[in-house]
């Protein structure tokens, strides 16, 4: 069993908060010792109460999901001997009825070297980093994966 741990912190400082206007501005710490700035979605509270820099739940939960898949692919690609140079996933997550029903990663890979994999063993690659990811494995949502597998 492993344990993961992150800290959200928030303060009120003088807003007067039953009126339903403060900050969503809040922050993430990670055992780590990274710090994020987090809010709620500009989408969802408008601007100045969110603020657009920060990162938003939902935005978290599809870069997890990416990041999770990104990390097992290349896991397994250096299992069979391929050189991965570069992975870069624009993902998109789909909010419906208020939930975020898909999450689609759109993996752009690059290789180098003497061993490159077919477009069969890419699909494997992702098929298995999919099945293998701990996030994935967790939550309800669609995963799909599309991209280019090469650049």
């Amino acid at each position: 069993m492993s344990t993961h741990t992150a800290e959200v912190a928030w303060f009120r400082h003088d807003a007067r908060f039953t009126d339903n206007r403060y900050s969503r501005l809040h922050k993430w710490t990670f055992d780590g010792g990274a710090v994020v700035p987090g809010s709620s979605s500009p989408q969802v509270v408008r601007v100045p109460l969110s603020e657009p820099s920060a990162v938003d739940p939902e935005e978290a939960f599809v870069a997890s999901l990416s990041s999770c898949h990104m990390l097992w692919f290349l896991s397994l690609a250096a299992r069979d001997g391929y050189v991965v140079d570069s992975y870069v996933d624009a993902a998109q997550g789909e909010m419906r009825d208020g939930w975020i029903a898909v999450v689609t990663l759109k993996p752009a890979v690059a290789f180098s070297g003497e061993k490159a994999p077919s477009d069969a063993e890419l699909e494997r690659l992702h098929h298995e980093a999919h099945g293998e990811c701990f996030v994935a494995r967790s939550v309800k949502s669609e995963i799909r994966i599309e991209g280019s597998w090469r650049y």
